[in-house]
Order: structure tokens, then C-alpha cells, then sequence
């Protein structure tokens, strides 16, 4: 996978959006404001940072150790940063987007993801 694939792929969530909000080379993908992966564009290797549950972060490092590592200038616990030029499958990299993407819905208001199941809903539609 490379970094166009993986930005399409994080905008085809609902109600997600990218910006640079820390500087020019660091692509951020928020949805409703809330940051689920972070794609450096500046960096020989092509990486993206990704929320993941704690416990399965660990799993993942140990299971991939050569992809798949702590978040690179982020909390080690709830991040993980992986390889997109690697030997992973592109299989496991979009599970894994969907893993963070879903994982920041799951701790929003009641209010906010109710407004992204109707959007899902409606593109359903």
C-alpha cells in the first residue's frame, strides 16, 4: 500500500476529514474532530500512525515486529505506527484503519455517533 491509497481510504470513512494541523508534513484524518490516523510525508519510509485498543496494540507489535511498532511521537499505549511500504497485506492495513476509525467512534457522545450512522445510513441509500 502506499500513501495515496491509504488517504483514499481514510476520506471514504463518514464524516472524516485531513488537514495539517501540526505542520506541512504531517497529514492528519479526523473524524468529527477526533484524530484516528496520521500519515507522515516527509519520512523515507512510508508510515501512517493508527489508534488501536491497548491490548491488541501489543499483539500486533509482537506479531508483526518488523511493521508494525509503537506510535511514532505519540502515546505508545493507544498507537501504533505501520509500514505502508512493507510485506503487509493491504487486507490488514485497511483492518486496521477500520479498527482506529472505529475505535474513535466508540468513544464518542451518543449524539456524535448517531450522526455518523445517519450519514452512513444515507450514503447507504
Amino acid at each position: 500500500m502506499n500513501i495515496e491509497d491509504a488517504r483514499e481510504y481514510c476520506l471514504s470513512k463518514a464524516a472524516t476529514s485531513e488537514s495539517f494541523p501540526f505542520d506541512d508534513t504531517t497529514l492528519v484524518f479526523k473524524v468529527l474532530d477526533k484524530m484516528f490516523a496520521l500519515i507522515s510525508l516527509r519520512d523515507e519510509r512510508q508510515r501512517i500512525n493508527l489508534k488501536c485498543d491497548p491490548d491488541r496494540a501489543i499483539l500486533l507489535r509482537e506479531e508483526y515486529p518488523d511493521f508494525i511498532y509503537a506510535g511514532y511521537h505519540m502515546s505508545k499505549k493507544h498507537w501504533n505506527t505501520i509500514l505502508l511500504d512493507s510485506e503487509l497485506s493491504s487486507q490488514v492495513l485497511y483492518e486496521l484503519i477500520d479498527h482506529s476509525y472505529d475505535l474513535v467512534i466508540s468513544k464518542m457522545t451518543k449524539k456524535n455517533q448517531a450522526i455518523i450512522q445517519e450519514i452512513n445510513e444515507n450514503e447507504a441509500s
